[in-house]
């Protein structure tokens, strides 16, 4: 006959370790503060319902210590983010899928308070707990009948173990970001921006596209037109060695709005979804901050983006078509410097995928809630909505910036029906052809509006091709730090520019990168500070973009030494570039009589090691390679043993900036 079910509070030693363990995760998780280390937690509770059940089965005992030691690193996982969450603690109660109605965001995603922190991870907790609390009464209580005791037990460990299951896929995961956080050097720089004239404001369209490469417009090259888009450096300037901060999308972003490499905000990766949703699993939740490190679910929020430069200048501020920097709370585009957003905060092949409307940090789904199977109206509808929105500000006579982030080409590639098979060259090129006839009906607009010729506009991408789409010349593509990953179009068009871009209609070959972006525009429209200082960019933070003024006028070289250009990935700076005077070069090698030592600059791009890009030979890796673009930017030759010294110095520029970074990530000055 079997014995009975019993309760042991004995001093075993398997479950007081158990009980020890349990405590000691709990304490690491309040003391570290990372949302990795929750997940151990509740792995850890899983295990230990599967150890409690067999303990049931086999010993007939449940273990006083092993329930204790349960109860505290769960414990310490709902305290974790009752205290250190970043939003009302409702986990993944709610379904993306089915999206929020503008009036529930707040609730589920906003920020919550403590109170609201508490309410919603004891909900969600509420079913292990009462679990775990059943199987202790339960073993603890005299049953009249052995039989029904073991029954109820091995109900409770059921439930236990299906709770333990179930609290994984619903429970909180967003936790505020564990770093250095730079909010007061944030408000005291907005508050010293100087409110501008409106009549002296020039308007900004920034277009940023989505994967396209160096060579897919005409005026690069490409084997399909694209007139539109070449009217901007037609009309204005066209650059032909501008660089991506980064070879992938939302660290690009990053660079572009900030004017800082994406390592100093732990953007150096793709940024997924986090917004609730039981189905696929909540797969995505956890992705960012372990990928990204410290928490962090996008760009933070104490950032300092170019949109909230303008806003604060006076300017209205508006964010259309693609986000991807973030999905809730401090990471959302209206509470980063965004008056108004239209678009999606992912990208069109994750999923949930889905447009928004978006004001003061409250969205609401505009066109169902899943659109990934569809894509086919997303330029229409993106260009309907800035240029409804351009035409409001033009008709009131605001001063605006825009921020044009096309979905495209990314893939999936979608063309409207008037489009699709239209080029003959597949829907790769009838998206791009779309998206470049809609531009060239947006300027009309401009221009009947009376505003086009007093707006900056500049095109660019934020990184080089992916399946699809052409390179030229270059070497490499997306996810690469070659040329073909960061190499990218940049044009520039300004009518009313007052002599700031020079002999227009023509090329600039001196180089930029994305990170230039911000410090260029706050130059070119005379954006202030403090009463009157000029070219007013923040002082707390290191600013690593510089502005373009002189090379956009006069083609000067802006990035040498000082100023280098760096080609990350993964939080690894994997190149360096940077033009060195040429006499510099014949002082160390005057036997050398190669043409390209004709020019006034050389530039030179240094891999310590790179990996190799033919997949035939993909464990090769490239080691301590030096190129000169001027004359290779196809990155074919290793000029090092030419020219040791240069490579030599190039290396120990890339190890100062990487111990920089190393000892100061984000870039604090004190």
């Amino acid at each position: 006959m079997k014995k009975d079910i019993q309760l042991d509070s004995g001093k075993k030693i398997f479950p007081i370790i158990l009980m020890v363990v349990g405590a000691l995760l709990a304490v690491s998780l309040l003391v570290i503060r990372l949302n990795i280390v929750a997940v151990v937690l509740v792995a850890f509770n899983c295990i230990m319902a599967a150890v409690i059940t067999l303990s049931l089965i086999f010993k007939r005992k449940v273990y006083t210590p092993m329930i204790l030691g349960y109860a505290l690193s769960g414990l310490g996982v709902v305290l974790y983010y009752i205290i250190f969450g970043a939003d009302a603690g409702f986990g993944a109660f709610t379904s993306g899928l089915a999206g929020f109605s503008s009036a529930a965001h707040p609730l589920f995603t906003g920020e919550g308070n403590f109170f609201t922190r508490l309410l919603g991870n004891l909900l969600i907790a509420s079913p292990w707990i009462l679990s775990l609390l059943g199987l202790y009464f339960s073993a603890k209580h005299t049953f009249k009948k052995s039989g029904i005791k073991a029954t109820v037990c091995a109900v409770m460990c059921v439930c236990l173990l299906g709770t333990s299951v179930l609290y994984v896929l619903t429970m909180n995961l967003r936790s505020k970001p564990n770093t250095e956080r730079l909010w007061e050097g944030h408000d005291k720089y907005l508050n010293g921006v100087d409110k501008k004239d409106g009549a002296d404001s020039p308007n900004v369209l920034v277009v940023m596209m989505d994967d396209l490469g160096w060579g897919d417009v005409s005026l690069n090259g490409a084997i399909y037109d694209t007139p539109n888009i070449d009217s901007i450096g037609e009309n204005g300037l066209n650059f032909t060695n501008f660089y991506s901060a980064y070879s992938v999308c939302s660290p690009a972003r990053f660079a572009a709005l900030t004017g800082r490499y994406p390592y100093r905000g732990y953007a150096d990766n793709v940024i997924y979804p986090t917004v609730a949703t039981l189905s696929p699993f909540a797969q995505t939740r956890i992705f960012n901050s372990i990928e990204m490190g410290n928490n962090a679910d996008g760009m933070l929020g104490d950032e300092i983006t170019i949109a909230e430069t303008f806003k604060a200048a006076g300017y209205s501020t508006g964010c259309f078509g693609k986000w991807h920097l973030g999905d809730y709370g401090e990471y959302l585009p209206t509470n980063q410097g965004f008056d108004y957003f239209y678009g999606s905060h992912h990208v069109n092949d994750m999923k949930p995928f889905y447009h928004v409307t978006e004001e003061n940090g409250e969205w609401q789904i505009v066109h169902g809630t899943d659109e990934l199977k569809d894509q086919s109206n997303a330029t229409e509808w993106i260009h309907n909505e800035i240029t409804d929105w351009i035409t409001d500000k033009a008709q009131n006579d605001e001063p605006f910036f825009a921020y044009y982030a096309s979905p495209w080409p990314h893939g999936p590639v979608y063309a409207g029906d008037d489009f699709d098979g239209t080029s003959g060259m597949g829907t790769y090129v009838d998206c791009v052809t779309e998206f470049d006839h809609y531009l060239g009906i947006l300027f009309d607009e401009m221009e009947k509006l009376g505003v086009l010729d007093d707006t900056i506009i500049i095109f660019t991408s934020d990184n080089g091709p992916a399946l699809e789409g052409s390179v030229g010349d270059l070497r490499g593509g997306k996810y690469l730090a070659y040329e073909g990953g960061q190499k990218v179009p940049f044009m520039i068009r300004w009518d009313n520019d007052n002599g700031a871009l020079g002999e227009k209609q023509t090329e600039r070959e001196s180089s930029a990168v994305l990170v230039d972006l911000y410090p260029t525009l706050v130059d070119l429209c005379g954006i202030t500070g403090n009463g009157g200082q000029k070219s007013y960019l923040p002082t707390d933070r290191v600013i690593d973009g510089i502005s373009m003024a002189q090379l956009i006028k006069d083609d000067k070289v802006i990035h040498t030494e000082e100023h280098p250009i760096l080609h990350m990935k993964r939080e690894k700076i994997k190149a360096i570039q940077y033009a060195v005077p040429t006499a510099e070069v014949k002082s160390l090698y005057p036997d050398y009589d190669y043409s390209v030592l004709d020019d006034e600059y050389i530039s030179f791009k240094y891999f310590e090691k790179i990996q190799n890009d033919n997949s035939a030979f993909f464990d090769k890796n490239r080691k301590n390679w030096l190129h000169i673009l001027n004359d290779d930017y196809a990155e074919n030759y290793n000029r090092t043993p030419v020219y040791p010294e240069i490579s030599d110095r190039y290396k120990a520029k890339l190890h100062e900036v990487i111990d920089d970074f190393k000892h100061n990530r984000r870039g604090v000055i004190s």
